[in-house]
């Protein structure tokens, strides 16, 4: 079987190749030339692809539809469980600035001491050598302990951690809708968790003019969930009896349940884009271009990519085909 292959995490291929050598991912984009570096990678293609194959797998239906909980999901399940446990210990402290609560730091502290131990409990023995470097993108994939804030990275982060234990044959392709459906929507509700509790600020926000101060890809997702519905069409989802009717089906409605929650006054002045979108005549046609805003506004921008770290699963060498 060819090694390209074998690197997709393809069903049929239990065991990966033995001759892979993990390394931790560090960074390569370090200036504005070397985003096309980037855009010719191995990782783009790879990071693009898993999120248009998830994109493809949850059209139609609901996050409540019956699907396949492997062992590996359930163990990533406890995983963020855990994280979800550790705000619970880590209360945020009393200090003069509203925003960007240090006791983030320490919740992140025991995150960085501790995430290769939780890796170690997702993946088999066999793969224990593989750990350290998915550790570095889970590490990557809840915001900056420095800045205390959360943006669309450290979401891509998280997609990309996912997307390794992919290649790695740990989630397989009958995963697809529990990786959306159960591990990136409880992955999304410790974010939000820690952004209430801690005051994060949104990274890189354009505030009014951006999605969402805080995620991407469950519009994206969200939005070819509701592809060829009966009748919820995107002018609906600025209804709110419509969203807190639906939300727990809808991946896009519990986000802009969330964006309610969090922002005052008219939806038209605080999330103009979404206002926009809502005129939008077809879920499928809101889907495409979410996809070509995300590449356009996420994956194509320099401030966002240049954090973004590269090793033996993601490469940044150029696509061989």
């Amino acid at each position: 079987m060819a090694e390209s292959e074998r690197q997709t995490g393809s069903p049929e291929e239990a065991t990966p190749p033995l001759c892979q050598s993990f390394m931790i991912p560090k960074k390569e984009i370090h200036m504005v030339p070397d985003m096309a570096k980037w855009k010719r990678s191995q990782a783009y293609a790879d990071y693009i692809g898993f999120i248009l194959t998830l994109n493809e797998g949850v059209k139609g239906k609901k996050l409540t539809c019956e699907y396949k909980v492997s062992e590996p999901i359930e163990k990533l399940m406890e995983l963020l469980d855990t994280l979800d446990r550790w705000i619970d210990e880590t209360p945020p402290v009393n200090q003069p600035s509203r925003f960007g609560n240090k006791a983030f730091r320490t919740w992140y502290a025991k995150l960085d001491q501790e995430a290769e131990n939780l890796v170690k409990t997702v993946v088999p023995e066999h793969l224990a050598e593989a750990a350290p470097e998915v550790a570095l993108y889970l590490k990557e994939s809840v915001g900056n302990s420095t800045r205390i804030d959360y943006g669309t990275g450290h979401e891509a982060a998280f997609a990309a951690f996912l997307c390794c234990l992919c290649k790695i044959g740990v989630l397989r392709v009958d995963d697809q809708l529990a990786i959306v459906f159960k591990v990136f929507n409880r992955y999304l509700e410790v974010m939000r968790k820690l952004q209430k509790t801690y005051r994060m600020e949104p990274a890189g926000s354009q505030g009014v003019w951006g999605l969402d101060d805080f995620q991407f890809l469950p519009f994206i997702w969200g939005s070819s969930q509701l592809i060829e519905h009966p009748n919820l069409e995107p002018r609906h989802f600025v209804d709110e009896k419509v969203v807190n009717e639906n939300h727990k089906d809808y991946m896009f409605l519990e986000c802009i349940l969330f964006i309610t929650e969090m922002k005052t006054g008219p939806f038209a002045e605080h999330s103009n884009q979404l206002w926009n979108i809502s005129a939008v005549p077809s879920w499928s046609k809101v889907n495409q271009g979410l996809v070509r805003m995300y590449k356009a506004e996420c994956l194509e921008k320099f401030p966002v990519i240049q954090h973004f770290k590269f090793g033996s699963l993601l490469p940044i060498q150029p696509v061989t085909s």
